[in-house]
């Protein structure tokens, strides 16, 4: 059974830092794209960083580049997210994802992704 848990989220001060990580079961990891996205109330899931299978090549949402990285471990069947100098309007849940497809790059539109895991909270806040 395909799983993704997310773990590592919390409440923040603005400028602070967050480790996300995705813990992935139930399928072959380190043939699949994987992505994070996060979701504000109120509004539309959006991206925040894809990584290839390999993990050698990233991809960021504009407001995230220099801020975030994402990076993965295909021995340990993770995806992380680093998430340096927080603002409040980072504040969202956010989901790990993996892509539709195996083998293929990564991609920037959710149709893509075909399973998610429950999300962590990611709240920055003084």
């Amino acid at each position: 059974q395909l799983q993704l848990v997310e773990s590592g989220g919390g409440l923040v001060q603005p400028g602070g830092s967050l480790r996300l990580s995705c813990a992935a079961s139930g399928f072959t990891f380190s043939s699949y794209a994987m992505s994070w996205y996060r979701q504000a109330p109120g509004k539309e899931r959006e991206l925040v960083a894809a990584i290839t299978s390999t993990g050698g090549i990233t991809h960021y949402a504009d407001s995230m580049k220099g801020r975030f990285t994402i990076s993965r471990d295909n021995a340990k069947n993770t995806v992380y997210l680093q998430m340096n100098n927080l603002k409040p309007e980072d504040t969202a849940v956010y989901y790990c994802a993996k892509r539709r497809v195996r083998g293929l790059g990564y991609s920037s539109m959710i149709k893509e992704y075909d399973s998610w895991g429950q999300g962590t909270q990611v709240t920055v806040s003084s």
